[in-house]
């Protein structure tokens, strides 16, 4: 008997999740703004408070190496902005997702996201599956909401990796 897709991806997001709990549990405030080559997206301190991303609309060339910092503001953008879209909520600007900063904060802003995330996966029906999904595709009618949710999956193992990497790269050139 094949496995129902919401246990497949689940069982995916998971165990995912779970890799991404070792370096969670492990990140020290001051590895969040650790740059790691001369070329690198960071956050920055905003105009008016808070912080600001570094983004360009055109991916530059070379692409600049991001920082644990700019990766969990990206992870939490762009799964705030999925979440809004499978909920039929209007979707945030990437402007309108705050970075808590370095440290717990953030930690725990990306745990929070974890949680409703759940939640969303709890309430979707077979049905929804094969509901067109626009986002992260726009404008391509083929993407249904399941390949957003293997989307996710992929996108969120790709940052976790990135971050553990850079957090043991930290770690390692802290102990040279």
């Amino acid at each position: 008997m094949p496995v129902p897709f919401h246990t497949l991806t689940r069982g995916q997001f998971d165990l995912t999740w779970s890799l991404f709990e070792y370096h969670l549990e492990r990140l020290e405030p001051e590895d969040f703004r650790w740059e790691p080559a001369a070329l690198c997206w960071t956050m920055r301190g905003g105009p008016v408070g808070g912080w600001a991303p570094d983004w360009a609309d055109t991916e530059p060339d070379p692409v600049p190496v991001p920082t644990i910092a700019w990766l969990t503001w990206h992870l939490g953008w762009w799964w705030s902005v999925t979440m809004d879209h499978l909920q039929g909520r209007p979707p945030r600007e990437r402007s309108d997702i705050a970075w808590p900063g370095p440290g717990d904060a953030t930690v725990s802003w990306l745990r929070g996201l974890r949680t409703e995330w759940l939640a969303v996966l709890d309430r979707l029906t077979d049905a929804d599956l094969d509901r067109p999904a626009t986002f992260p595709w726009r404008d391509d009618p083929a993407h249904t909401v399941a390949h957003t949710l293997g989307w996710v999956n992929a996108e969120l193992m790709k940052n976790a990796a990135e971050i553990g990497q850079l957090r043991l790269l930290r770690a390692a050139r802290a102990a040279d």
